[in-house]
């Protein structure tokens, strides 16, 4: 699946870029030739309503439409098991390189020892 993301991306990229030449041309078919015929029809649909195909999910949040992702949507983009798409404007989802490493820090890091408290003293009788 993280190779099919990767071709998505530069696909997005490539079309975005604006470049008509014959390699640009040429580099497009190609990587419209290895994506699955209904996710490059998903992706076109949303081209044509002058959307981007793609949207980045940084710090829980489709970089699209700027609504919450649901965590387990980001933890299967994390493990690269299925392409994912949003909830709320459809775009497919991806997490960028940053992203991921900061997510594994942020789930392996121990957490902070707590403070011990002191112990109360009794009450004196006055």
């Amino acid at each position: 699946m993280k190779a099919l993301l990767q071709n998505l991306i530069q696909l997005q990229t490539l079309e975005s870029s604006g470049v008509k030449d014959k390699n640009a041309a040429a580099s497009l078919a190609e990587l419209r030739a290895k994506i699955p015929a209904q996710i490059i029809a998903h992706y076109d649909r949303l081209v044509a309503r002058g959307k981007k195909g793609l949207a980045a999910v940084r710090g829980q949040v489709c970089s699209g439409c700027h609504m919450q992702v649901p965590l387990g949507v980001v933890m299967t983009l994390k493990r690269g098991d299925d392409i994912q798409i949003c909830e709320s404007c459809g775009r497919y989802l991806y997490l960028p390189p940053a992203v991921e490493t900061e997510v594994t820090e942020t789930a392996a890091s121990p957490k902070p020892e707590r403070k011990k408290r002191k112990p109360k003293q009794p009450l004196q009788p006055a």
